[in-house]
């Protein structure tokens, strides 16, 4: 995945580099707040001198010291710093070409439709894959057990990218609604035919089968990041967009009628509700491993203990009853804070703020009804993501991290990208 998008990034520098910042100069603001990120995962690799990690980290000093090291660093696991520093550099090159090549009507459309897709595959394979009653998975040979998994290892993980696939797809079809009202009767049906009969069907069909298999995959955080997001940008979207159809109503309200309270009945919603209910303090661990972590940050508050350091150093903080092993805080903001500093995840933080702003604004602003979907499925996945992220870490499966980085890319295009970039016929 790396090595593709490397490539990629070297395409696009190579056909812009006489440009002023490779004529990105108006997405100049969430690339610093990138660069300036990255040059702090750098740092932390770094071999630095022992006066000045004890200025910089004088736990981490004290921890190096009394292993008798020759070389210091801000992190206390080199290997996988330098591993999540790759990581994070495939991250911005991927953010770049995105802002890069994504530079119109058609490729905005394309990119959700391929997100949807996917997804769609996603969920037949792990629907099929459970009900055909395989004792152990086609991909990775694992148990199956009661929770559809789709290709991937943990159902949360699963049922986050089945949440990304939904906003692309919702996202499409607010694009597709129509702002004139049929003036005849001949019109209005032509309306209803192209609804049952063109891509606006198959895009609903899509939404079924993917909602199907969220519920199916039984995480309770990813079915709530999904209503809660679609909720919110529903609600936003009726106060925002000017000059909005009766069909986008319908559509808000077509989601709830048809995925909550017919498809998800009939798959399992119910379920999750019990697990909702029943879950409490007692039983779940995580609330204890997030009371442990938080001294973590106090003693790392500048450079944080190293990217991919959480496993190594919590078991060090671990008081109370927590016998299952943890490489994960079950928590990204608090992971992340914990491994590169408040003021590197306060960087982050803010380009997901700024990126949700600004699809906000192209909500209300943008006049293209296209803009105005890309805009509605970049504020539904980053508002899903960051909801899900309170209780669990989706930000550490690349795919599901690659697909928020482009969904952030989206939020800035649908704001800055030029009526001039519309071919005339988009225009028209």
């Amino acid at each position: 995945m790396q090595i593709m998008t490397y490539i990629l990034t070297i395409g696009c520098i190579a056909t812009s580099w006489k440009k002023p910042w490779l004529g990105l100069h108006q997405y100049r603001v969430p690339i610093i707040l990138w660069l300036i990120f990255l040059v702090i995962s750098i740092i932390q690799i770094i071999p630095l001198p022992s006066s000045l990690l004890h200025f910089l980290s004088p736990q981490a000093y004290a921890i190096q010291l009394s292993g008798e090291t020759s070389n210091f660093y801000l992190s206390l696991d080199l290997s996988q710093s330098k591993i999540a520093l790759l990581k994070s550099f495939n991250y911005f090159c991927l953010f770049v070409v995105m802002l890069t090549l994504v530079n119109d009507n058609k490729r905005i459309r394309f990119v959700l439709l391929t997100i949807l897709i996917s997804a769609t595959f996603q969920a037949l394979y792990g629907t099929l894959e459970l009900l055909s009653g395989l004792k152990y998975s086609l991909i990775f040979s694992l148990p199956v057990s009661d929770s559809v998994t789709g290709s991937f290892v943990y159902k949360n993980h699963y049922a986050n990218y089945l949440m990304l696939g939904l906003s692309a797809g919702i996202g499409l079809m607010v694009a597709s609604l129509q702002t004139e009202k049929p003036s005849t009767p001949r019109d209005f049906l032509r309306s209803v035919i192209t609804t049952l009969l063109g891509n606006k069907a198959l895009i609903r069909i899509s939404l079924a089968i993917i909602v199907i298999a969220l519920v199916m995959s039984k995480s309770r955080m990813g079915n709530v990041a999904f209503f809660c997001s679609m909720t919110i940008c529903g609600i936003m979207a009726l106060i925002l967009i000017k000059n909005k159809s009766r069909s986008l109503s319908i559509l808000i309200v077509s989601m709830f009628i048809i995925d909550v309270f017919i498809l998800s009945a009939w798959f399992g919603l119910d379920k999750i509700q019990d697990r909702l209910v029943n879950t409490s303090l007692t039983q779940e661990s995580r609330d204890e491993v997030l009371l442990d972590s938080l001294p973590i940050i106090s003693h790392f508050p500048l450079f944080g203990s190293g990217a991919g350091s959480y496993y190594a150093v919590f078991p060090q903080y671990k008081v109370n009853e927590v016998h299952n092993f943890y490489d994960h805080a079950h928590n990204d903001y608090l992971q992340m804070t914990i491994e590169y500093g408040v003021p590197a995840t306060s960087l982050l933080a803010l380009l997901a703020i700024l990126s949700l702003y600004n699809a906000f604004y192209a909500m209300h602003h943008r006049k293209k009804s296209n803009m105005k979907g890309a805009a509605f499925a970049s504020a539904m996945a980053i508002i899903g993501m960051l909801i899900h992220m309170t209780v669990d870490f989706p930000l550490q499966a690349p795919t599901n991290a690659s697909y928020f980085v482009i969904f952030l890319a989206i939020a800035w295009i649908v704001k800055f990208l030029k009526m001039t970039n519309y071919s005339a016929r988009e225009i028209a």
